[in-house]
């Protein structure tokens, strides 16, 4: 089955990546960049490719479900990088790149002669976006550090969980996409600047301090009120009623925690002094009392069915909500309407179904244009078309093994 790829679209167009990492925290980058239009260049080992291509839950055929979403709208070359030919060809993409992303551990890039001094010297333009554990300075700079231990060090695990259990990991590898985010951010800022001076620069994502930037307050309260923050289970402390209810054939999800929400759900409830009690009129108050409210909240919504709740909470303006799972999410109206999940043609997997690209612009929106590509699947096109090598030369460099 053939997979036809559309013409690049989208606010980053015209912009070419070249991207070096593997797994999750610098390949999900370059999702973020491809899904808004930049042709990247994905460059694997020869006959090993990234290891996410076999990695995920759950496989359909012995292949990877996971894969073809982190790889979506991506090229795919082979390049052996520990040799000196493969070092001489990347250098002479660079020269016609605008992004250099990689996730190696610190010094790996200058230990093979592709440090930012060489490739800047190359092509001053070119911006380099590195995603690693701990940073590229600093003690621990060149220690291995997956995502775990950045959700750790930088505060996300130590109150993810019960009270009464050790810290908890979230169910997704969220140190590793935040360090992303946070990296295309970057990458997208050194841009703006670029298009002002004409200089390239260095982003420098650690996952731990894009870990840490999601932690609110928590530096602050520490430093000012010796404040520490524990795990506390469902409930954030002090902040009621936000809590998941149960109802009479399930459970629902209701946010009134400010004054006004609180006073329509009291109204809501039927009963409208709840609002004006001393215990629950004033945020405060209700977070002093959140375990009564709480019981008091779910004494009512146990009377109703789910649906009745949600209708309730519709009618009188208080956010509300279910707790979706995968299937919820293909079922509902709403993804629908938003397209939130697209269908991808796969020439592995026929129709293959995956969130879509998120934020919306209404100018220029980002798309899936392209499936997950097979190894080297583009090596032709980059090697022959882009850098212009001869046939003898293709395949001498192929009998190496350097792509």
């Amino acid at each position: 089955m053939t997979t036809p790829t559309q013409p690049r679209s989208g606010p980053l167009a015209g912009l070419r990546v070249l991207e070096l990492g593997t797994l999750l925290a610098g390949p999900f980058c370059g999702q973020l960049l491809g899904d808004f239009g930049a042709e990247v260049i994905k460059i694997e080992p020869p006959n090993q490719g990234d290891p996410m291509r076999v990695w995920g839950r759950e496989k359909a055929g012995g292949k990877s479900l996971w894969w073809p979403v982190v790889a979506r709208n991506k090229k795919a070359i082979t390049l052996d990088l520990r040799q000196a030919d493969g070092q001489a060809l990347l250098k002479d993409l660079v020269k016609q790149s605008d992004f250099l992303l990689e996730n190696f551990r610190p010094g790996t890039m200058e230990k093979w002669g592709l440090g930012w001094s060489e490739l800047s010297a190359i092509n001053p333009r070119l911006i380099m976006i590195r995603v690693s554990g701990f940073g590229q300075t600093g003690p621990y700079s060149r220690q291995a550090g997956f995502g775990a231990i950045g959700e750790a060090m930088g505060g996300l695990r130590y109150v993810v969980g019960d009270p009464s259990t050790p810290p908890s990991r979230m169910g997704i590898s969220i140190g590793d996409s935040l360090a992303a985010t946070f990296a295309c951010i970057g990458a997208l800022s050194a841009l703006h600047h670029r298009e002002k001076t004409g200089r390239g620069q260095v982003v420098d994502s650690a996952i731990y301090e894009a870990v840490l930037n999601m932690m609110e307050s928590l530096i602050t309260e520490f430093d000012k009120v010796g404040y520490i923050r524990e795990r506390t289970g469902a409930i954030l402390p002090n902040v009621a009623p936000s809590n998941v209810y149960k109802t009479s054939d399930g459970m629902v999800l209701i946010a009134a925690n400010q004054d006004t929400v609180f006073s329509r759900l009291a109204e809501a409830m039927g009963q409208p002094g709840l609002a004006q009690d001393p215990k629950y009129s004033t945020h405060g108050a209700r977070g002093a009392h959140q375990v009564e409210l709480d019981a008091l909240v779910e004494r009512w919504t146990q009377t109703l069915t789910t649906r009745q709740v949600l209708d309730l909470m519709d009618k009188f303006g208080v956010p509300a909500g279910l707790i979706y799972r995968a299937p919820d999410m293909l079922e509902d109206p709403h993804f629908q309407a938003r397209d939130a999940i697209v269908s991808v043609p796969h020439p592995d997997f026929g129709e293959l179904k995956m969130q879509n690209v998120a934020p919306k612009l209404s100018e220029t929106p980002g798309s899936v244009r392209s499936p997950s590509p097979a190894l080297g699947q583009h090596n032709d096109e980059v090697y022959r078309e882009l850098l212009g090598l001869t046939e003898e030369r293709y395949a001498e460099l192929k009998s190496a093994k350097v792509i």
